[in-house]
């Protein structure tokens, strides 16, 4: 999506893809990373979400992309933070202690304006981007995340006729097609949502899914 589009959607506090709790595959799934303590984890177009807490409280550290300055500042007003703000070339860093948000077009990052990063979590980002979007994030990522590098990736599948995106629909075979050249990819589990989620029901979805995957970063061989 256009960055206006999200600009807007923050500015009407139109945010109902934010979530009030902990990721539920989050909580049950992210010890299949096997990340030593104190790892630092990617979290892109992470808004206000409270999984950030959630991973510090683990014993991780956080680096999120945010572009919505509103999103970021509502982070730390929220939880009852007040962070240091630096302005930096492609971001504003915002952090306090093992939280830093870069409120930036994640399209613009390189590594190393990222530093240290042991592990990716992806919830909300792959989802909320259209096709053609979705394959310059993959490709980014691959420049981000060193080889050997693991990853928890959250996708929803649907008919995407039934619904206009936001979240779009993410089948497994585009997941193999986006991620096999640069990434090992490991299905974990898929779950029948719709049920769980009436909103979307009252969209006109007739089956929702969601999936989880394990990424790990390839080793580069050329």
């Amino acid at each position: 999506m256009d960055p206006d589009f999200w600009h807007d959607r923050w500015q009407a506090n139109q945010i109902g893809f934010h979530q009030d709790k902990i990721n539920v595959y989050l909580e049950r799934y992210w010890s299949r990373l096997e990340l030593d303590p104190g790892s630092r984890v990617l979290v892109p177009l992470c808004g206000k979400s409270l999984d950030l807490l959630w991973l510090r409280e683990q014993g991780y550290a956080v680096v999120g992309i945010e572009l919505s300055n509103i999103a970021v500042q509502a982070f730390f007003e929220e939880n009852g933070v007040t962070p240091a703000i630096q302005e930096e070339t492609h971001c504003t860093r915002w952090s306090c202690e093992d939280i830093e948000l870069l409120c930036g077009d994640f399209f613009n990052f390189e590594a190393a304006d990222l530093g240290k990063v042991d592990a990716l979590y992806d919830r909300a980002a792959l989802i909320a981007l259209t096709a053609a979007q979705r394959q310059h994030y993959a490709r980014r990522l691959a420049r981000l995340l060193k080889p050997g590098t693991p990853g928890l990736l959250v996708t929803l599948d649907y008919d995407q006729a039934e619904m206009n995106g936001p979240p779009f629909a993410v089948s497994n075979g585009e997941v193999q097609r986006l991620y096999d050249a640069d990434f090992d990819i490991q299905h974990l589990t898929r779950l029948d949502a719709l049920a769980a989620d009436p909103k979307f029901r009252e969209k006109g979805l007739s089956a929702l899914t969601e999936h989880v995957y394990r990424l790990v970063r390839k080793i580069s061989h050329g």
